[in-house]
């Protein structure tokens, strides 16, 4: 039985996620503690009826695990309505967090079909296409910083959206260490970064994911992406216009902050 505080908050939630709006904190006790974070968060997407895109990793900087004291990373749910293609617009307001440069995979439906355990070599086969990707994060309440991993979890994962580059198809591609630049030329921002810091390997970051969704047996009728988490940590907007990422080998993608 679900408990009706924890109810009335999923609501929320929920609330602003569908329309756009911030609320006050949900209290910490459900969000602190990742575990707490996580039944919070499947609660929340139980209440959601729109189309999924994919799923996110996040979390995925060994750095920050450390320093959260977590043991691993989390995933959550990614929405069609929240997948744009290259060079769209994303309004932002003062409770985003910052933006992220990623690679992300497109996964084929039949994954779901898979009896054997997880491993980074036999989920190659299910893989159709790699592409460079921006992701916006934020709260949709009022609140700043990151005290938890599951601050974010909670409030669906912190995703606000997610914007792709081109794609390529997948041959194969070796990502583990490969250099990252998101930058806006017209404040003179520039952040370097590599794949190295997605969970050592983005690929390890994927089947991280793809273990968690056959152990939590979820199931999806239609080819899906997984967003592997950040190459450059989360980085402040520090002003408008367009941000481009680039992946090296991989490609570029952008974005217009406003």
């Amino acid at each position: 039985m679900i408990n009706k505080n924890l109810n009335k908050y999923a609501n929320r939630l929920v609330n602003a996620f569908l329309n756009n709006k911030i609320i006050s904190p949900i209290p910490t006790k459900y969000t602190k503690k990742l575990f707490d974070a996580q039944k919070f968060r499947r609660l929340c997407e139980s209440k959601i009826k729109k189309p999924i895109s994919g799923f996110k990793a996040a979390g995925t900087g060994i750095p920050v695990l450390k320093k959260l004291k977590e043991k691993e990373p989390f995933y959550a749910t990614v929405y069609k309505h929240n997948v744009l293609k290259n060079k769209k617009t994303i309004r932002i307001n003062k409770f985003t967090l910052g933006i992220e440069l990623e690679i992300c995979y497109i996964i084929k439906k039949n994954f779901f079909d898979l009896k054997q355990k997880v491993t980074k070599k036999n989920i190659k086969k299910f893989i159709t296409h790699i592409a460079p990707c921006i992701e916006v994060v934020g709260y949709r309440q009022k609140k700043k910083g990151i005290k938890s991993l599951g601050d974010l979890c909670s409030d669906f994962g912190a995703n606000i959206k997610f914007v792709i580059g081109s794609k390529k198809k997948f041959k194969n591609q070796n990502v583990k260490n490969l250099k990252t630049n998101i930058f806006n030329k017209k404040i003179n921002h520039s952040i370097f970064g590599n794949t190295n810091t997605v969970y050592i390997d983005p690929l390890n970051s994927l089947r991280f994911v793809l273990d968690k969704l056959q152990k939590d047996k979820i199931i999806l009728d239609e080819n899906f992406y997984v967003f592997t988490g950040s190459s450059v940590g989360v980085v402040p907007i520090l002003g408008k216009g367009y941000y481009k990422g680039i992946i090296k080998s991989l490609g570029s993608v952008s974005v217009k902050i406003s």
